[in-house]
């Protein structure tokens, strides 16, 4: 079973889950030994970290920084709290199920995984259904598999 280091940090005043099931949450999709470093922010900084480090101007969900890929896994994280609210409501999803859904993306980017073209987002989004589901969430991708049909 790879080993998961995860230090969280929160800018700001939010309600978070408890670490332990934020780290169970990231465990459910590593694949080897994983560092990360988990930044919550809000909609300024989101937006300034966004804009600074990918020119685009807006607050993102979840940014990942990924170091290093082999033999160790590492990364920082930086969740935006603001954009994470309003994507769950828009998307009828509890917080901690779009929360989970988010670590879990990011711990993906970590090992390497990426979505930049549909072969490699059919691979990510394929581990990241799976890690969800053996956590007792749906499946967040079920509206495009419904579309497809």
């Amino acid at each position: 079973m790879p080993k998961l280091k995860a230090h969280f940090v929160k800018h700001g005043k939010f309600e978070l889950p408890r670490k332990k099931t934020m780290k169970k949450w990231i465990k459910a999709a590593i694949e080897r030994d994983t560092e990360l470093n988990i930044v919550f922010v809000d909609a300024e900084e989101g937006e300034a970290m966004n804009s600074q480090y990918r020119h685009k101007h807006y607050a993102t969900n979840v940014l990942t920084f990924d170091y290093q890929h082999e033999p160790v896994a590492i990364a920082d994280l930086v969740v935006c709290v603001p954009v994470l609210i309003r994507e769950a409501g828009e998307q009828n999803k509890s917080f901690e199920e779009h929360l989970a859904h988010l670590l879990i993306h990011g711990a993906l980017h970590a090992h390497g995984y990426d979505h930049m073209n549909d072969e490699e987002a059919d691979v990510m989004e394929d581990k990241e259904i799976a890690a969800l589901v053996r956590l007792g969430f749906a499946n967040p991708y079920e509206d495009r598999v419904l579309l497809k049909a």
